[in-house]
């Protein structure tokens, strides 16, 4: 093998915080960036999509949720949610509550400030920081069943990646981030994105869903290949 610097791919993931599967294919995506290691690197940029754009200000029950939303029995639900479980064990990810003492009731809530605290994060600190931030959300949410619809939960949040807590807070009231969010909700509708998470490569390449590891690798060899060197530079 030769000494070639690994090439630079560009991935945009479109995908939401309350979304389990989204939190799997992240993981799934960490492994096969460890199997492309010396080939590929990657740019990963997060972009808004909500799953419950209606969702009221008090939240709903998760279980309440999936059997009201998709039909599911309890027993199914139960099913359902055992399958995410061991899902994100396989991609070395937890969906587990992982706080202290009694864990609270698993909630969904609105994610729309969610949002646009990670565009304000992107442009304003880059796509490290706005990956660190995403995690932090998939934890505070997962882990410890935090209310992220509330302000003061995501700048506590923010600071805790780094972020100055001040501007964080400015950035929730910010009309045009607001906007920047319904575009890209909007992007995702014109690329006939319906569900999370999708992964577009250099733009033009989709991936929908949280597929295993080596699908996405071998996805992004197949785009490293077709994709001169000079473009991704």
């Amino acid at each position: 093998m030769d000494n070639k610097t690994p090439r630079t791919l560009q991935i945009d993931i479109w995908s939401d915080v309350m979304c389990p599967w989204c939190l799997v294919g992240y993981g799934q995506l960490s492994k096969a960036l460890d199997l492309v290691a010396g080939e590929i690197e990657a740019d990963i940029r997060w972009h808004a999509f909500e799953l419950n754009p209606d969702m009221p200000s008090h939240g709903e029950e998760r279980s309440d949720h999936i059997a009201r939303k998709y039909g599911r029995t309890a027993e199914q639900t139960r099913g359902v949610q055992e399958q995410m479980r061991q899902a994100a064990i396989n991609a070395g990810v937890s969906l587990d509550y992982s706080g202290e003492g009694e864990a609270p009731a698993a909630m969904m809530w609105n994610t729309f400030d969610a949002h646009k605290l990670l565009t304000w994060a992107l442009e304003s600190a880059g796509p490290e920081v706005q990956t660190r931030l995403k995690l932090a959300l998939f934890d505070a949410h997962f882990g410890q069943r935090r209310d992220i619809s509330k302000a003061e939960v995501l700048v506590d949040i923010a600071r805790s990646v780094g972020l100055d807590g001040v501007a964080a807070a400015a950035a929730l009231v910010d009309e045009d981030l607001a906007r920047k969010v319904r575009t890209e909700e909007q992007a995702a509708f014109d690329m006939n994105i319906s569900g999370v998470p999708a992964m577009v490569i250099e733009g033009k390449f989709l991936v929908p869903g949280a597929q295993d590891p080596e699908t996405y690798a071998n996805a992004l060899r197949r785009v490293a290949e077709k994709i001169p060197a000079q473009a991704s530079a």
